[in-house]
């Protein structure tokens, strides 16, 4: 077998409403800035005009074709930057796995990163991810089983899910109310976006200490609380935090710090009362096994979207358990997500992340069965291979370069 194409596959079709708006957005690195902090967020998809039916909606897959017929998918193509991922799997990756086994794919991925030594991290990176995931996609079609059974599962019946609330209300009477009905939603666990940090001063830390404790009290002693500071915090403000939320209990504050501060990771970490979680925008198992070395983390968070794919994912995991320590993947593909952990043990995998504002709906509206947690729990997949496209949402598609992917 021999792959004949690898494409940019762009899919439209109609909602019938549009997603849900944010109100709220996380806090980012450049909030160190009052007029960028001062920036609230936009609607994230514009309400329909009146009169309209439906919601036109379009996503961008990438595709790898076969002289055999066997096709893999794997997407929607997320760009950090215009284009960026779209633009590598266009013009660099495509010409290296034209005409080559699609089976092989440690070889492919081998082959990707060593053709590409600038490539280590970012964008590139997240190509290779995404064309790893659509090459395990395909060889589970091929095969006609689910990835998860490739890689050795189901290990756990089920896995507890963690709801992130990025984009909802963190106004702390709404975000309790939101919190009592994921707590009748059977949700053991949920994540908030703090978006005070070391520039907004005392004021700053009173709004995230009532923030944290209205979440706590609307949630009683048991649920899992986690917050995400994305980047935006430093080491005195971080253990500070600590310090001041630990009444309260939360599970791990995730992200404190920019991605290459490993040092000072690793000296929270070392004195936090808090777990700290971090991982999201690492990359390959090379970066892991330093952080890992230099324990900057109690929990790690590879991206298989964008830390390596499954098969690079995996290899973190591994060194992770062989460290005894916990993983959570951070979530931009729910099948890539549940065929690696249901492939590993509860020690090492002890819950998994949903991501509602943008998984229900937005990247899986061209699923056939959207991925969802049940009672709170997520279920190992069925479907052979990964993604179960439905074409019967599918009113037009089109092959695009990478100029056109967010047109």
């Amino acid at each position: 077998m021999k792959i004949t194409g690898v494409r940019l596959r762009k899919l439209e079709g109609t909602m019938k409403n549009p997603p849900a708006q944010r109100v709220e957005r996380l806090r980012r690195p450049t909030d160190i800035y009052p007029q960028l902090k001062a920036q609230r967020v936009d609607a994230f998809f514009a309400a329909p005009e009146k009169g309209q039916k439906g919601f036109k909606f379009s996503r961008v897959f990438v595709q790898i074709d076969t002289d055999e017929g066997v096709s893999g998918i794997a997407g929607p193509v997320a760009a950090l930057g215009p284009n960026a991922p779209a633009f590598y799997i266009d013009t660099a990756i495509r010409p290296l796995l034209m005409g080559k086994d699609p089976i092989a794919n440690e070889f492919l991925w081998d082959l990707m990163f060593r053709s590409n030594p600038q490539g280590r991290k970012g964008d590139y990176m997240r190509a290779m991810s995404m064309v790893d995931i659509a090459l395990w996609d395909l060889k589970g079609k091929w095969v006609g089983k689910p990835v998860m059974r490739l890689l050795g599962g189901p290990v756990q019946d089920k896995i507890p899910a963690y709801i992130s609330t990025l984009g909802w209300s963190l106004e702390p009477k709404i975000a309790a109310e939101t919190t009592k009905r994921l707590l009748k939603e059977g949700y053991t666990g949920m994540k908030w976006f703090f978006t005070e940090g070391p520039q907004d001063g005392e004021e700053g830390i009173r709004k995230n200490i009532a923030l944290m404790q209205a979440l706590r009290e609307a949630a009683g002693p048991d649920m899992k609380i986690m917050i995400d500071a994305w980047k935006s915090w430093d080491v005195p403000y971080t253990l500070k935090m600590a310090e001041v939320l630990s009444e309260f209990n939360p599970y791990w504050i995730e992200e404190p710090l920019l991605p290459d501060y490993l040092e000072g990771y690793a000296d929270i970490t070392a004195a936090s009362p808090i777990r700290i979680a971090g991982g999201e925008a690492h990359y390959t198992r090379f970066e892991f096994e330093l952080m890992m070395d230099m324990k900057c983390c109690d929990f790690y968070q590879p991206e298989p979207v964008g830390s390596g794919g499954i098969s690079e994912v995996l290899k973190i995991v591994n060194m992770a358990s062989a460290r005894d320590l916990p993983c959570a993947l951070h979530c931009g593909s729910l099948p890539a997500n549940l065929a690696i952990c249901f492939a590993q043990n509860p020690a090492v995998i002890p819950i998994m992340e949903y991501l509602i504002m943008s998984q229900e709906g937005e990247t899986q509206f061209f699923f056939r069965n959207e991925i969802k947690p049940v009672n709170g729990y997520f279920y190992p997949p069925t479907v052979p291979g990964l993604y179960d496209i439905d074409e019967s949402k599918i009113e037009a598609e089109h092959d695009v370069g990478w100029r056109e992917v967010n047109l």
